[in-house]
């Protein structure tokens, strides 16, 4: 009898011991009007609360602790603030009319949310605003306007993110928080993440950001899901997206719920595109694609934190477009005859509809991981495991015409030419310290181990093992007007490259005696070094902060660079490793100024980025470095990696005005500038390759919400892209070669539409890119490196041409 009396004085002392929780009011400032829908949450505990129909807002179940809240709503400034949770706690909020979004939370590369106003490090937010608005054809597409942000890309479906004229792996890609591996190496690697999955991206320019690895010397994009719905709320959304310049059509559905606690997110998407068009090659051969992905996680949030498991699914299939034409300007294709592989000009069935032809490559990326925050007192932990498998094949044979649409799914192919089978296990954790005197730090640990198997009839890297280790610290100090932030982070890697002997069918061979060719030479190294950064900001008025921040970074050369020896065609180019290669360190100093007064927000950031032992990839003359520009077996050009000191600067300003009491319209330009040179070298090899030209982008934007029963809210827009021409360019053995400069105009408008219950019914959004249709090649475009055209006289392909987008979004409620 004395356990169930036990019990129940344990249950009534529990119950009577007061629950930590944050209850208040959301109201417009100038009208003192509660606010309907707006939302609070607390990016570090994942926990989130709308507003009712009288602008109050409840939070329970809470730990006791400082956090960092954000109040959020359409039409209105973001508000970030740090609350302190002790008990039941009640704190009311006014929110301002929408000018810019400044202050939004920052999550990547500090040790916990904060601001983006008190970041030393440079470091933009592209919200879902920004996305929903604008057209994109993949994730990275659609935040490479951002400032100080470019593409490298293959046609529509392949894009590589380059901050600051740094590409690569030296860009590490974050999908909620934990990085993201698929052939990080290669350039026509696009990054495996669906497009429509993602509710905003934070992105880190320049080594500031030490908690994922040491990559990240250019930085980090993390690309966010949704946060999680409020309890007892169970959500979902439909979005659909037509192109009309590709056919593009895209579909995507979306649940979420929390009920008790118990929440989870689902997510299906397709993409379909057929072959996208410009004036001077009309349609591109075999430039279309596809793709079919789902994610979600399902989880606990509780007032001891959280725990979630995530699952994603991303399922690609796109056209490798070569550019090959006859003399009088046709595209050509490869089809057997005779059991021979013969190029013959496309027909005009062979650019309709959505069919993908040889080459091709296929990308199935699966990922299950853990993510776990545990909330320890005044302190709290983060626990984060990971798996994910990379598989791609690429299909470059002619085959017979029934082949080509086979689905080989996630498991390899017989018939592929390259297969990479990369699986990569990580893990990374954090310890949160309580706040001392203003001070708050964080120290943490993560590893990666990673495998590749080669299962394809070419070879274009061995397989290896590669397995890292990091320990880092960061701390923080976030005084009234003076914010401080250092970080060290110590990264060792060892990388295992494995023996390939060659038969003379080509085929792989344990016995030195059947062997007549050394494809890659096994060796193993090792790589260790620091990782570190330093910074301030100061409020040197209530409008005007400065920021202030060095940072010293580390990257190992990777796979591709010390060992590839082959061609694929995604390329464009034969590549040859260099296994002597050292590994790169930089430093760099970022300065910034932030102007926020009622009629004119301004922003600029300039950085200075020295790098030792800079590796690129240099044009030979031929595989022996002979006098022709190719291998005559594989007429691509070569390239071999090299390696030298280099220089980088440049930066990025934003002046958007918005006249008081014209809060509605916007006039907003940025413009992004680097310059990338070699040093102590001659004039054709001083300059780096592929470096982004200079861009200005100006906006004129309104922004109404009237009080109607028709229209809730409603924008339109002008964009001028100016990009200026890039004359300076690795010019040693045409490397590279120079790109005009060019602008581009587009239009773009949208509203949402009410269900007359203060919610949206749908938003409709339409987008008229490149509106004049003006030919132009992207500097960082690889396709502007193509074939000739005879008939034109013109080199390479072009990008895409005039693409009017129609996007709708419909939200639902269950409950």
């Amino acid at each position: 009898m004395k356990i169930p009396f036990l019990l129940i004085l344990f249950l009534t002392v529990f119950k009577a011991f007061p629950q930590n929780s944050l209850t208040g009011k959301i109201t417009d400032q100038t009208t003192k009007q509660s606010i309907i829908g707006a939302t609070v949450y607390l990016p570090d505990l994942r926990q989130g609360a709308s507003t009712n129909a009288e602008g109050i807002f409840e939070l329970k179940n809470l730990p006791k602790g400082k956090f960092l809240a954000q109040i959020r709503y359409v039409g209105y400034n973001s508000l970030t603030q740090f609350l302190e949770i002790n008990g039941p706690t009640t704190l009311n909020f006014e929110l301002t009319p929408s000018v810019t979004e400044l202050g939004a939370v920052v999550i990547t590369g500090v040790s916990a949310s904060t601001q983006r106003h008190q970041n030393p490090v440079p470091t933009t937010v592209v919200n879902q605003e920004e996305l929903q608005q604008r057209t994109a054809t993949n994730v990275i597409d659609a935040i490479a306007k951002t400032p100080g942000i470019s593409q490298i890309s293959t046609g529509a479906a392949i894009s590589k993110p380059v901050i600051r004229g740094l590409s690569g792996n030296r860009v590490v890609t974050l999908n909620n928080g934990m990085r993201q591996e698929g052939q990080q190496w290669g350039e026509e690697h696009g990054v495996e993440i669906d497009e429509f999955s993602v509710d905003r991206a934070e992105i880190v320019k320049g080594p500031g950001s030490i908690m994922y690895g040491s990559d990240a010397m250019a930085g980090v994009i993390n690309f966010l899901s949704p946060d999680p719905v409020e309890n007892g709320r169970i959500i979902g959304s439909y979005s659909g997206n037509f192109q009309t310049n590709n056919n593009l059509i895209g579909n995507s559905i979306f649940n979420a719920g929390n009920l008790n606690g118990l929440n989870w997110q689902a997510r299906a998407s397709h993409k379909i595109a057929g072959n996208y068009q410009n004036r001077y090659d009309g349609k591109v051969y075999n430039s279309g694609f596809e793709e079919k992905s789902a994610s979600g996680y399902v989880g606990l949030n509780k007032s001891w934190g959280f725990s979630h498991l995530n699952f994603s699914t991303f399922n690609q299939k796109v056209g490798l477009i070569e550019g090959e034409r006859d003399s009088l300007g046709n595209f050509l294709k490869l089809v057997e005859i005779d059991h021979h592989p013969e190029e013959v000009p496309v027909t005009d069935e062979d650019l309709k509809g959505y069919q993908i032809n040889e080459p091709y490559q296929t990308i199935n990326h699966l990922r299950f991981s853990s993510q776990n925050n545990v909330i320890l007192g005044r302190s709290r932990a983060t626990v984060n495991v990971d798996w994910q498998r990379n598989l791609r094949q690429e299909f470059g044979h002619a085959h017979a015409e029934e082949d080509h649409d086979h689905d080989h799914g996630d498991e390899p192919a017989e018939d592929a030419s390259l297969i990479f089978d990369l699986q990569t296990w990580s893990f990374g954790s954090k310890y949160f310290l309580p706040e001392f005197s203003g001070w708050n730090a964080t120290f943490g640990v993560s590893g990666m181990h990673q495998t590749n198997q080669n299962k394809g009839e070419e070879f274009l890297i061995p397989e290896y093992r590669l397995t890292d280790l990091g320990v880092f610290g960061f701390i923080t100090n976030n005084h009234p007007t003076l914010h401080l932030s250092s970080g060290l982070r110590f990264d060792q890697r060892k990388l295992t490259s494995d023996k390939l002997l060659l038969t003379e069918a080509h085929t792989p061979t344990t016995n030195p005696e059947e062997a007549v060719e050394t494809k890659f030479t096994g060796f193993s190294r090792s790589f260790s070094n620091i990782s570190a950064s330093a910074g301030a900001t100061y409020d040197l008025s209530k409008k005007l902060t400065a920021k202030l921040n060095v940072a010293r970074g580390f990257r190992a050369p990777n796979i591709a660079e010390l060992a590839s020896n082959g061609s694929h065609e995604g390329t464009l180019r034969y590549e040859i490793g260099n296994p002597d290669l050292k590994p790169e360190t930089s430093l760099q100093f970022d300065a910034g100024l932030i102007l926020e007064t009622e009629h004119v927000n301004f922003e600029f950031t300039g950085f200075s980025n020295h790098i030792q032992q800079y590796i690129f990839p240099e044009k030979l003359r031929s595989v022996f470095s002979g006098d022709s520009i190719s291998n005559p077996e594989n007429p691509t050009a070569t390239y071999k990696f090299t390696q030298g000191n280099a220089h980088l600067y440049g930066g990025e300003i934003m002046i958007d005005l918005h006249p008081h009491p014209l809060d509605w319209l916007h006039f907003e330009n940025t413009f992004s500038f680097v310059r990338g040179k070699q040093l102590n070298q001659p004039d054709s090899t001083t300059n780096l390759p592929f470096i982004p030209a200079p861009r200005l982008q100006s906006e004129v934007r309104v922004n109404f919400s009237p009080k109607s029963a028709l229209v809730k809210n409603w924008f339109a827009r002008l964009e001028v892209e100016r990009y200026f021409a890039q004359n300076h360019f690795y010019a040693a053995n045409h490397t590279e070669t120079a790109t005009p400069g060019y602008t581009l105009f587009n239009l773009g408008a949208g509203v949402d539409v009410p269900n007359g219950k203060n919610a949206t019914l749908f938003s409709l959004y339409v987008t008229a890119n490149n509106l004049f249709d003006v030919a132009y090649q992207n500097h960082l475009s690889r396709l502007k490196y193509a074939a000739i055209n005879e008939a034109t006289g013109r080199t390479g392909v072009f990008n895409m041409g005039r693409n009017v987008s129609f996007k709708v979004i419909v939200p639902l409620s269950f409950k």
